[in-house]
């Protein structure tokens, strides 16, 4: 079964695929999440209260990847680079857990200031 989250930040909103891992699977139980946008370069992240290790992690991520950062520990939104990229790599602060990603275009994001509410839910399926 596909699990299909629904992101909420201020006025955007974008849905997203969750994906078979370990820590997708704590993401889901733990929903709905709500938090507060922070912003480093293109990546939202906010705490999140999940205390997960690394799995499977990555150093590079993609646009559109949802990542969980257990340092925050904290839900990541990658959406263009971030002030340790080079070029138009996707670095984060330090390895995430990449579980899920954006379904359609994750730059709309580019509009959310920092401070913004964000919610994130179960999307019921049609």
């Amino acid at each position: 079964m596909e699990r299909i989250i629904g992101i909420q930040a201020g006025p955007v909103e974008v849905t997203a695929e969750l994906d078979s891992s370990g820590t997708a699977d704590a993401i889901w139980e733990a929903l709905p999440i709500q938090g507060q946008v922070n912003l480093w370069g293109d990546e939202i992240y906010f705490t999140v209260p999940i205390a997960l290790e690394l799995d499977n992690a990555r150093e590079l991520v993609e646009s559109g990847d949802l990542g969980y950062w257990p340092h925050g520990p904290a839900f990541c939104i990658f959406f263009g680079p971030t002030p340790i990229s080079e070029g138009q790599e996707i670095r984060p602060a330090s390895a995430v857990n990449v579980f899920g990603r954006i379904v359609g275009d994750p730059t709309v994001l580019k509009q959310v200031p920092s401070g913004t509410g964000i919610l994130i839910e179960r999307k019921l399926q049609s």
